[in-house]
């Protein structure tokens, strides 16, 4: 194999890789009922938060933070169990957002930390 080739088929495989680890780094997603609260940490991001419920309403609040200098941007995904949906992004290294989101109709919801 020519060292162009096998430069070229190097820089493939590295850029695969690489594409497959920005998609394996979205955190696990579970539907979570109150009270509840979630500090998850994964490669270039990092948040907090908290789920509390009064009557038939649940508020999720709490921070978002990116903490690599790559060009991407943390994200909370909030999924509530009654169908709604909101995100809080914080781009930039060290940028932390705060975040508070309150769903009627409902007593759970899905929170997910990622990069995109």
């Amino acid at each position: 194999m020519s060292a162009v080739r096998k430069t070229l088929t190097s820089a493939l495989s590295a850029a695969l890789l690489a594409g497959g680890l920005a998609v394996a780094a979205a955190g696990q997603a579970s539907a979570a009922t109150c009270p509840s609260s979630s500090a998850p940490v994964i490669d270039g991001a990092r948040a907090a938060w908290s789920l509390r419920c009064s009557g038939d309403k649940v508020t999720v609040s709490g921070w978002v933070e990116d903490t690599r200098a790559d060009m991407k941007c943390a994200v909370v995904r909030i999924n509530a169990g009654n169908g709604g949906y909101k995100t809080k992004s914080a781009c930039g290294s060290g940028v932390r957002e705060q975040f508070s989101y309150t769903f009627g109709g409902t007593k759970s919801a899905q929170v997910r930390l990622a990069i995109a």
